[in-house]
C-alpha cells in the first residue's frame, strides 16, 4: 500500500492545484445552485483578472526568493493617478496653467507610476541590501500615504464610458479584463520559459551565489523583476478603477495577501527557483472560486478572512514539506 502511494505521489504533487480546484468547485456547487451558471462563471473570471495580473508579477519576484508586500498600495496609487489626471488634469493656478490628459496619457501616467515604484523597491533592495520584506513593507505605507494625499481621502469618480470599458466591457464575447490578464499571462509564460531573463530569474532563485559566479548581473535582474511587478500592479489598478468607475483611496487593501496566496497555492516555492506562471493562474482561480463561493454561501466577511488565512497557512506548510523532501 505504501509503495502504491509513493508511486502516485509525484502525480498528486504535480496536479494538486487542479485536484483542489475540482474538489472546491464540486463542494460549492452542491451547496449553492447559483455557482454553476454562465453569469457566475464570467463574474468569477472578471474578479480574478486583477489578482492574475498582480500575481503574475509576484511570481517573478518570488522566483528570485523575494517578496513584494507593496503591490496593493501601488495598485491604489496607480489607479488614483490615472483617475485624477483623467478627471482633473494638472492645475497650476499660480502659473495660470492647466494640463489636460487624454485617456491613453492618463493610463500611461498610471503605468509609469507603478513601474517607478517597483523600480524603487528593486533599487532599495539591491543598493542597500535590504530584506525584500522590509523594503516593500515600507513602500506599502509610502504608496498608501501618497494615495491619500493625492485623493485627499475622497473617491475620484466620473471617469467616462471609454475608460469604464476597460473594466466592464466585452470583446468577442469575453470580458475585457479577462483579455488583458490572459495576454499578460501569455507574455509572462514566454518570458520565463523562452528568454534569457527567465533563465536568470530561476537561476537567482535557485542559488544567487552560483548565478553571480556565472556572470549574471543580480542587481539588474532584481530591479527589472520588481519593476515588472510594479507595472503589473498598475495594470490591476487600472482594471479596478475602470470597473468601479471610481478611484477609491483604500483600493487594493489586502490584495497582496491574495496575490501571495495564489503564488504559493500555485506551487511556486517561497525559497525561490521553483514554480510557474500557469501554476499561479491556477492558484488565483482557486482563491477566486473560494471568495465567490463564500459570498454565495452568505459566509460572514470576518470568517472569509479566517478561511483564506488558513488556506495560505496550509499552502505554505505544503510548500515547506516539498522543499524538505528535496
Amino acid at each position: 500500500m505504501q509503495a502504491t502511494l509513493n508511486s502516485y505521489r509525484p502525480v498528486l504533487t504535480r496536479f494538486q492545484s487542479l485536484i483542489a480546484l475540482f474538489i472546491l468547485c464540486l463542494g460549492i456547487s452542491l451547496m449553492s445552485d447559483k455557482f454553476l451558471t454562465v453569469a457566475n462563471f464570467w463574474n468569477v473570471l472578471r474578479q480574478i483578472s486583477v489578482n492574475v495580473c498582480i500575481s503574475t508579477g509576484m511570481t517573478l519576484v518570488v522566483l528570485t526568493a523575494g517578496i513584494d508586500l507593496s503591490v496593493g498600495s501601488i495598485l491604489a496609487l496607480s489607479g488614483a493617478i490615472t483617475a485624477g489626471l483623467l478627471r482633473n488634469g494638472i492645475q497650476l493656478p499660480s502659473l495660470n496653467l492647466y494640463i489636460g490628459f487624454t485617456l491613453m496619457g492618463a493610463m500611461l501616467a498610471g503605468m509609469v507610476t507603478g513601474t517607478g515604484l517597483g523600480w524603487f523597491n528593486g533599487w532599495a533592495i539591491t543598493r542597500f541590501k535590504l530584506p525584500p520584506f522590509v523594503a516593500t513593507l515600507a513602500m506599502l505605507t509610502i504608496a498608501r500615504g501618497l494615495t491619500m494625499l493625492w485623493t485627499e481621502g475622497f473617491p475620484i469618480t466620473g471617469l467616462g464610458d471609454s475608460f469604464a470599458f476597460l473594466g466592464t466591457g466585452w470583446l468577442l464575447g469575453i470580458p475585457v479584463p479577462v483579455w488583458v490578464s490572459s495576454i499578460l499571462v501569455a507574455v509572462a509564460v514566454l518570458v520565463t520559459n523562452k528568454t534569457r531573463l527567465g533563465r536568470y530569474i530561476y537561476a537567482i532563485g535557485g542559488s544567487e551565489s552560483a548565478a553571480r559566479l556565472s556572470g549574471v548581473n543580480i542587481n539588474r535582474i532584481k530591479i527589472a523583476v520588481y519593476s515588472i511587478a510594479g507595472a503589473l500592479a498598475a495594470v490591476g489598478g487600472l482594471l479596478v478603477t475602470a470597473r468601479l468607475d471610481s478611484a477609491q483611496p483604500n483600493a487594493g487593501t489586502s490584495y497582496e495577501l491574495d496575490s501571495i496566496a495564489a503564488v504559493v497555492i500555485g506551487g511556486t516555492s517561497l525559497s525561490g527557483g521553483r514554480g510557474s506562471i500557469l501554476g499561479t493562474v491556477q492558484g488565483a482561480i482557486i482563491i477566486g472560486v473560494l471568495n465567490n463561493g463564500l459570498v454565495l454561501l452568505n459566509v460572514s466577511p470576518f470568517w472569509q478572512q479566517v478561511v483564506k488565512g488558513l488556506v495560505i497557512l496550509l499552502a505554505v506548510i505544503i510548500d515547506k514539506r516539498a522543499d524538505n523532501e528535496k
